[in-house]
Formats: C-alpha cells, structure tokens, sequence
C-alpha cells in the first residue's frame, strides 16, 4: 500500500500530525522505533499541558496514540533507517528489512537529552533523574536537588530550581561556566544554591528512588543527599539517517521553520528534531499540526500531475 503521508517518530509531534492528517481525509502511517508517545512517557506526572490537571506521561502518550488511530492511522514498531526519495513516492526501509511508501514524509523523530552515561541512570528516569527542569521542578517544591551542567540551559534550570526548592546544587566540570555571566550572577544572589565546580558525578545510589549522588572534584569524592538530580548537558537530535533530505544547523537540528518545510519536495519536520528556542510538549504538538497541514496542501497541489 502506499500512504497519503508517512510518519517517522511516534510521539506527540508525530502523532498529533497522523490526527491532523487523517482528519484532513489522508491514509496515514506511523513508524516509531521505541515507545509511542515519546519522551513523555517518562514523566510520572505532566502539569502544564492544557486541558489536563495532572496526568501521567505514559497515560497521555497513550491518549496521543489513542486519538490518531480512532481518526484512522495506523502504526507500526519499526526502526526506520533509510529513506529513498527518487521519483513520486517515498520509500522508507526500516532496521527489519520491512520497506514502507507513502506520497509524503514526516519526519518527527525528536532529540533524546544527552545523558551521563552512568550505571542506572535510565533505570532512574522518572524516580528523582530528569531533564526537563520547566516540566519536573514542580514536584521538587522545598526539597534537595542538583543541576549537572555548564551551559545556559543548566544555569536557567538551577535559576528556576532555586526558586522550588530547598537547596540547589550546580555540578559543573570546569572551573568555569559556558553561559551567560549575568546567569551566573543571579544564580550567586540565590542563597540556597552552592557551586560544585571542577567535578562530576560518579554514581547514582537509591533503591526505587534516587536518594544521593556520589560526586568527585580531584581525587576526593563525597555522597549529596538529594532527591532530584537535572541533566542539563544537552539534546541529541535524532536525524542520522535523514540528514540528505533536509538541512541541518551546526547542532545537527533540522533548519526549517515554523512553516516545517525542507529542502525535498514532500518531506517536512516536526517536533524536537527541528531547529527551535523552546522544546516543550505544546510546541511538539504544534509542529504535528502544522507539518501535517503543510503535506496535506503538498498532496493536494501535486494531484493528477
């Protein structure tokens, strides 16, 4: 069968582009390679997203997921690898060796926070390890966390921390910060937060939960007890295999704008792949439905040619 549109990432960008597309009467594929819904199912709780109070992430990927099948998308779990997009159809192979067409591409395939890359971390995602400071500080109201990082996404994350919780600590590897020096300013006004420079961390302890972080600055290490720990050391987008058909920025982003476009004919972007200053769940879905609208129009200008 060939699709109206193919979609490559199921999570809130991907997904809110098959609702939109199905919608708009197209046949609608999507390929995700891990879990539907995304990043976001990672977060025990999601507060700021409208409509809902509180609602944990894997219910509200769940929803997501839910919402573009009811309107007529389907979806596989495939890990898509390559794109061919020689003459009127887009063919999409997958790591399984299973091929995909569709008259239209959607690439959504996100960017996964950079991690530590030490034992437990993923274990720990969601029990007291975050990346998202906007989403998760909430829930760390008067309580111990640190921030690991150096640039100005670490330095706002502490900033907006400091203004929750109890105490603050920003675990940096070199004597100096990569951000901006006003941050670094504000954040020596803030009394319940304390540098830890020229240091890293080193292992994660707790059972269920992240209970301390072990830290060491030379050859000295000492155990924090905390509750929360935000890496801050940035995002990864997850574009490799996609980097011909679009153009990229010296992050690796995709550089298209809100319109979504790219430089191939039928291929648009969407969600945290894509060049942009705030990557939030509202900003993914907004990106879903506007890549989707954008292809909707391609395919209708290109009939009966």
């Amino acid at each position: 069968m060939i699709y109206d549109i193919l979609i490559i990432g199921g999570g809130p960008a991907g997904l809110t582009a098959a609702t939109y597309g199905c919608r708009a009467g197209k046949s609608v594929l999507v390929l995700e390679k891990e879990t539907f819904g995304g990043q976001i199912t990672w977060s025990p709780k999601v507060e700021n997203f409208p409509g809902f109070v509180s609602i944990s992430g894997a219910e509200l990927g769940d929803r997501f997921m839910e919402q573009a099948m009811e309107q007529g998308a389907e979806v596989e779990l495939e890990e898509a690898v390559s794109v061919n997009t020689e003459g009127d159809v887009k063919t999409v192979t997958c790591a399984s060796g299973a091929e995909f067409q569709g008259r239209s591409l959607i690439i959504a395939a996100g960017a996964k926070p950079r991690m530590l890359g030490l034992p437990r971390e993923a274990e720990l995602v969601g029990s007291g390890v975050c990346f998202c400071a906007v989403c998760d500080g909430a829930f760390y109201k008067d309580k111990t966390v640190a921030v690991n990082g150096g640039g100005n996404s670490a330095l706002q994350d502490a900033l907006l921390l400091s203004e929750k919780c109890g105490k603050v600590y920003l675990i940096h590897r070199r004597d100096s910060f990569r951000g901006e020096a006003k941050l670094v300013e504000a954040l020596k006004q803030r009394e319940n937060v304390e540098f830890v420079m020229n240091s890293r961390i080193t292992a994660l302890l707790g059972r269920e939960e992240l209970s301390s972080i072990v830290v060491k600055t030379g050859e000295e290490s000492r155990e924090i007890a905390l509750e929360g720990l935000f890496v801050a050391i940035g995002h990864a987008p997850d574009l490799g295999a996609f980097g011909s058909l679009i153009e990229l920025d010296g992050g690796g982003y995709a550089a298209s704008g809100e319109d979504c476009l790219t430089k191939t004919p039928g291929v648009f972007v969407a969600g945290d792949c894509r060049k942009k200053s705030v990557r939030q769940l509202t900003t993914a879905v907004s990106d879903g439905s506007a890549a989707a609208l954008a292809a909707c129009a391609w395919l209708d200008s290109t009939e009966g040619r």
